[in-house]
């Protein structure tokens, strides 16, 4: 029997809490009126609506994987000019937003963009004489998330290379192997979990993906969940919706699992191999290579909003756009430090009790990692609005009173969700820190007489500080960029950076958005340059 104790039935609590909003759309999508609702969008939007999501996540799957493939190839298994600060730089795309990247690229690439209205000055063109690509399209989303999401891929698929020792490749080259044959016979297929890890990270990504999408006006789950509450009034519609995209996201997730098999990571040991040195053109095309997807998904976009955002300094200093700034910062420093605890109290409960039925509450709980955050705030939405209209015919019956909306009205709504969605970051970051302190030392503490509490206030806190730090700041930076949950359940009148330039792309204004993408984009580089670090030290 487990053990019952006060963090069990708060670790139990922090679970139920969890599956409350998944709960609130599975009752509102099963009420029996609202059948009639799923069979027209069943006649009508949904087919499309599924076949773009799914479109955009294969392919974004397939081009991360190319990218990061490839980029994680290079760098681990040659020297070339550039290598090692590549080796690190090719995470930089990380820290910037999808929906700023597209906001760039449209900014850039659009008909009367400086790129199409270069051409047609030099070569004399007029409309309907040439071919170009059209961005805001399924395909240019495709492209665009590519860019911004082959890091995920990249970071797990490199570490696999590096991890992989000299004998492998000795044994392959002594079988007859040469070093192209024993990449795509052994080392890939060696290297398949990661790959497949980083690939359904990426279609999760995609899945959820609002604000890029939205903007290129591509019909997908996402976009149909948010016209479905908001334009219609919906929210059995917009139920049924979220429901089919969570589907969606545990394919992703079941595919994962399959493909992996019974495949696990290792660290191997042994003599890890020595890389190849290339030069002359060889080094030059290995540099290009690797520079390319650096350069679409963060160096020429950040360079294209530093141009844009010098037109707009005085921006900096308006009023309007420090009230957005201290309402993210806020934000993500009341979710980041809510989040933190909740992470603690989840990693300590189950060093204390380590049996299966904590851990596996645990898991349920991080969960919301996997469901998007407009399935997230439709989600949120259904059951707390519930308990607000039940608190005010309670008020209205007992005072006389009308009171407003306590939870969907503020920003109980919009943290409850932050904290829904990112408590995993959290966790896996305090788990990972609370891993490296051995059992022995609590054993140790509590042989001086030291309670559970004074173990955790004297040994665990300080030895954990590396790891609180990281949990705050990965949430902090995923609240300031998060958009769809944000839009959907902000109070009135508290507007975000996100929100803002979200706002100002859907009406064109994109020099005036520069500068709050820039502000994202900035805090965004935090955590990656805090890994960049750790990758230099290893």
């Amino acid at each position: 029997m487990p053990r019952f104790s006060l963090l069990s039935v708060l670790t139990l609590l922090i679970a139920l809490l969890v599956a409350l909003p998944l709960a609130g759309l599975l009752l509102q999508a099963l009420q029996p009126d609202d059948q009639a609702v799923w069979r027209h969008l069943a006649d009508t939007v949904l087919a499309d609506y599924a076949f773009n999501s799914l479109v955009l996540a294969l392919g974004v799957g397939l081009g991360s994987a190319l990218l990061g493939t490839g980029s994680a190839w290079l760098v681990s298994r040659y020297q070339f000019p550039g290598q090692r600060s590549l080796e690190w730089a090719l995470l930089l795309p990380l820290a910037m937003p999808t929906y700023v990247i597209a906001y760039v690229y449209t900014d850039a690439l659009q008909f009367s963009g400086p790129v199409q209205s270069s051409l047609r000055a030099l070569f004399d063109w007029q409309r309907g004489d040439y071919w170009f690509f059209e961005i805001r399209s399924l395909a240019g989303l495709i492209v665009v998330f590519s860019l911004v999401f082959y890091p995920y891929v990249y970071v797990m698929v490199r570490e696999a290379f590096h991890d992989r020792p000299a004998s492998i490749e000795e044994v392959s080259r002594s079988l007859g192997l040469t070093r192209t044959q024993a990449l795509w016979r052994v080392l890939l297929p060696m290297a398949r979990p990661a790959i497949v890890a980083g690939v359904a990270l990426v279609m999760m990504e995609s899945l959820a993906e609002f604000g890029a999408v939205s903007y290129f006006g591509v019909n997908t789950l996402t976009t149909g969940i948010y016209k479905a509450w908001y334009s219609f009034g919906n929210p059995a519609a917009a139920a049924q919706l979220a429901l089919s995209l969570v589907g969606l996201v545990m394919l992703a997730l079941v595919l994962e699992k399959t493909s992996r098999g019974r495949a696990r990571f290792h660290n191997q040991s042994g003599r890890k191999p020595k890389p190849q040195e290339l030069t002359g053109w060889r080094g030059g095309l290995a540099l290009s290579l690797c520079a390319l997807p650096l350069l679409g998904g963060f160096v020429l976009p950040g360079a294209w909003l530093l141009v844009l955002a010098l037109g707009e300094a005085g921006a900096l200093l308006d009023a309007r756009y420090l009230a957005f700034a201290g309402n993210s910062l806020m934000l993500a420093t009341l979710a980041s430090a809510l989040a933190l605890g909740v992470a603690l109290l989840l990693g300590y409960a189950t060093r204390i009790h380590n049996n299966r039925w904590l851990h596996g509450l645990k898991r349920f709980a991080i969960m919301g990692y996997a469901v998007p955050g407009t399935v997230l705030a439709v989600g949120v939405l259904i059951p707390l609005t519930a308990l607000d209209h039940a608190w005010i015919a309670w008020a209205q019956s007992m005072f006389g009173v009308m009171p407003g909306l306590l939870l969907t009205g503020s920003m109980f709504a919009l943290l409850f969700a932050y904290l829904v969605r990112f408590l995993a970051v959290a966790v896996h970051a305090v788990d990972s820190s609370l891993q490296r302190i051995r059992p022995s030392l609590d054993d140790a503490a509590q042989g001086l007489g030291l309670s559970r509490w004074q173990v955790l206030q004297r040994v665990h806190l300080p030895l954990l500080k590396g790891g609180m730090l990281s949990a705050v700041l990965l949430v902090f930076v995923e609240v300031m960029k998060e958009l769809p949950a944000t839009i959907v359940l902000r109070p009135f009148n508290l507007d975000t950076l996100a929100t803002q330039v979200f706002v100002l792309a859907s009406d064109e204004r994109l020099a005036e958005a520069a500068v709050p993408s820039l502000m994202i984009v900035a805090v965004g580089l935090l955590p990656v340059l805090l890994l960049t670090r750790a990758m230099r030290r290893a």
